[in-house]
């Protein structure tokens, strides 16, 4: 699977086409390349379909980028007029969409796909010219079929059988599948999208129903970083994660994978590779089952800009009474929670900034007459994947670098899932707490020093914290 990044114009194009090809003189035998429109293509759709409502119908820019790689590849006629007629296509809807003033969720679908129908074309026949038979496909040709959700379908269970159909006896195994990515067709044959980000899970559920020997997600870094290479510039490459590991950074805010992409593969046990398009020989990350845990941390990731509401019982409810309440109307509001901590008479929760809470929220309203509910703005999700079973070593040593650092923990959250521990901070203290940790887990270089060892994070004997100031203080803790 290739994103939008890697084939963003023309010339990226090129190098992927010629990456596939290398990659089959390796030895891999690819049944299906899914793309992803080229470059901002999907974006500059959305915002085609806004200005349309506007009275505006503008597709030049989108004309330009495909028409641009149709002619330096000087591609057959049949290729250049099924790219025109698609960018036609989609031109004439926006007239429709300018001329009803009417954009609904099931038309934006139709409305995106063109992006990813117009590159898998152009992708096929750069293959075929550099020698690799091709095909390009619209996904629901190849059994790719979801419900009818626009803007977020979901996968029918259906689906799988019939991409296992299809490619089993309609696609020959010597042709390349240039599959688009998060498109399909519900039942009744309409247009839908998996949602941003799609491509992914499209490229997994695939593999799964083909059994094939490996998913490869080709990136523009080289597989998954320990964490963010913006925050941290010493980043380093991870050679292998779980499913579970790789779920929980890709919910946590980590842009490399789909939430929901890695289902499938992980139902099947198909391992995951994620690789750099720009450093194909780099062996990149694979994700796949593993018994057992090699490391103490694998990754730190974050999610920021969260909201914290604090709720508290003014009534003597007990526990069951009191969280059915706040349950109930969080439901009512279609909220969906990322952390929780509760006691009997009070609830602490995050919703990220998708979730547009406020003071004036009719949540609040709703539960005024049996809490009081405060509001913190400006937070941030601090998350590391890591050994559970060792988490007594892994929060003694968080915790003595946020002593260290003058960093205090709001919130923190541990045992739903079995790969991480989170905490809430404070946005202005994310930053320095990501790269203290980040120091002391793989970079044997941390603030907090200790006296039983060499080993920074040996948690033996007695500890000496140093905060890193101008004026520095030795202080010791019993672990």
């Amino acid at each position: 699977k290739f994103g939008g990044s890697s084939v963003a114009n023309a010339d990226r194009i090129d190098h992927v086409a010629k990456l596939i090809r290398d990659q089959i003189e390796l030895g891999y035998q690819p049944r299906a390349v899914v793309c992803s429109a080229m470059g901002k293509t999907t974006n500059s759709l959305l915002s085609a379909g806004d200005f349309a409502l506007e009275g505006k119908v503008q597709v030049d820019a989108i004309r330009t980028l495909h028409l641009a790689a149709v002619d330096k590849f000087d591609l057959p006629d049949h290729v250049r007029s099924e790219v025109t007629d698609l960018l036609q296509e989609c031109e004439d809807m926006l007239h429709g969409v300018r001329l009803i003033q009417e954009l609904s969720p099931k038309s934006l679908d139709q409305l995106v796909s063109y992006g990813e129908r117009c590159s898998v074309r152009i992708m096929a026949a750069r293959l075929n010219q550099l020698g690799v038979p091709a095909q390009a496909f619209d996904a629901w040709e190849v059994g790719i079929l979801t419900d009818s959700n626009f803007g977020d379908a979901n996968l029918l269970a259906s689906s799988e059988e019939e991409v296992r159909k299809t490619f089993e006896n309609r696609i020959d195994p010597s042709i390349v599948a240039v599959v688009t990515g998060f498109i399909a067709h519900d039942p009744f044959g309409r247009i839908t999208t998996l949602g941003r980000g799609g491509s992914d899970l499209t490229a997994t559920h695939i593999g799964a129903a083909c059994g094939l020997d490996e998913v490869q997600v080709w990136k523009d870094v080289d597989g998954i970083l320990s964490s963010d290479p913006r925050l941290v510039s010493n980043a380093v490459p991870i050679a292998e994660v779980t499913f579970d590991e790789a779920s929980e950074l890709a919910y946590f805010g980590a842009q490399v994978l789909h939430p929901i992409a890695m289902q499938p593969a992980m139902k099947k046990n198909i391992p995951v590779r994620v690789k750099n398009s720009y450093n194909p020989s780099h062996p990149g990350t694979v994700i796949q089952k593993r018994e057992g845990q090699g490391r103490l941390v694998t990754a730190i990731t974050c999610k920021k800009e969260v909201s914290v509401l604090d709720i508290n019982s003014t009534r003597m409810l007990g526990a069951y009474g009191f969280l059915s309440n706040v349950f109930a109307a969080f439901e009512k509001h279609k909220l969906s929670v990322d952390m929780l901590a509760s006691s009997e008479v009070s609830v602490s929760l995050t919703l990220d900034k998708k979730q547009k809470i406020g003071p004036e929220h009719p949540i609040f309203k709703d539960l005024a007459p049996v809490a009081d509910i405060k509001l913190s703005k400006n937070r941030a999700i601090l998350t590391l994947i890591s050994d559970v079973e060792r988490s007594s070593d892994v929060l003694a040593t968080v915790f003595k670098v946020f002593s260290a650092r003058n960093i205090k923990v709001e919130m923190l959250s541990q045992g739903a899932s079995k790969v991480n521990i989170s905490f809430i901070l404070k946005m202005e203290q994310l930053e320095d707490a990501i790269i203290n940790l980040h120091s002391c887990f793989f970079e044997e270089s941390c603030v907090v020093k200790f006296e039983g060892g060499d080993d920074p994070l040996s948690i033996d004997g007695i500890a000496t914290v140093k905060a890193q100031d101008e004026n520095p203080q030795k202080q010791t803790v019993q672990p």
